[in-house]
């Protein structure tokens, strides 16, 4: 479990009597967070962030987060197989975009095999492996080589065809839809991007923006897709855990935004 104990109050939608007695969970795509969380880092790591807004609380975050250790491209297979590990098999890693627990040794290029997705596409930005925004454990994630092949560089948006064994991911001829489990650590994923790789360390100003078809620019769309994403499908345990891990074995940095989502809200 995560070292940080997470006070969240979510609203939830036809919530009914008999749910409540026994005590049964909505899937998390029927919950939005509530106006305000509390971590156990908000008076620490966080401390000059909380209580900010807008461009103040973004620069706040960026200083915070950008305070990082870095791993090589190589090193992110072993990383993936920790930070992803299925909860119910030790020997798994469950797959971005499908869901599919996959054993840790179909790391690869094959059919069948698993391998390295960039969440936020290497080619928006032109970062390609390098050790920085290439090699960022908090959007790389292992992914089925087909599926990963069909996202390829698409922005993310709504609507498409069903993407062969994505779980529920769609398709279009410019944007990509992940099955509904996932669209929030996407959205999470792509704006801690935007927060951490702001055109100063030397790489690309990463930014979301209302448009698909971004190319090689540095900007990845749809925001306001992203936003309603992130409030659609809470951070997980699973997400709270890799994120922990990533701060405590890896980069010791922070997604705040599954610390803090509706900080996603206060910033954009």
């Amino acid at each position: 479990m995560p070292a940080t104990t997470h006070v969240r109050r979510w609203k939830t939608l036809a919530l009914t009597t008999s749910a409540v007695l026994v005590g049964l969970t909505l899937p998390a795509v029927t919950a939005t967070p509530a106006s305000a969380t509390t971590t156990s880092y908000d008076s620490t790591y966080y401390k000059n962030a909380v209580g900010k807004t807008g461009a103040s609380l973004k620069s706040s975050l960026h200083t915070i987060i950008s305070s990082q250790s870095k791993i090589s491209y190589a090193a992110v297979w072993n990383a993936l197989k920790v930070t992803d590990q299925d909860p119910n098999n030790s020997n798994n890693v469950i797959l971005l975009y499908s869901g599919v627990s996959r054993s840790k040794s179909l790391n690869g290029g094959d059919v069948g095999d698993w391998n390295r997705e960039h969440t936020w596409a290497k080619s928006h930005g032109d970062f390609g492996e390098v050790t920085g925004p290439g090699t960022d454990l908090h959007h790389l994630r292992p992914a089925d080589v087909q599926v990963n092949g069909v996202r390829g560089n698409l922005d993310f948006d709504n609507g498409g065809g069903a993407v062969t064994n994505g779980g529920g991911s769609r398709v279009d001829s410019d944007s990509f839809e992940p099955r509904d489990a996932d669209k929030g650590d996407v959205a999470r994923m792509i704006l801690y991007m935007a927060v951490r790789y702001d055109g100063g360390d030397g790489f690309a100003d990463l930014e979301p923006d209302e448009k698909v078809n971004n190319g090689s620019a540095p900007y990845i769309g749809k925001l306001s897709v992203l936003k309603q994403w992130n409030e659609q499908d809470p951070p997980s345990a699973f997400e709270e855990k890799r994120n922990q891990v990533i701060y405590d074995t890896y980069q010791h940095n922070r997604n705040p935004f599954i610390d803090h989502p509706e900080w996603v809200e206060a910033i954009w």
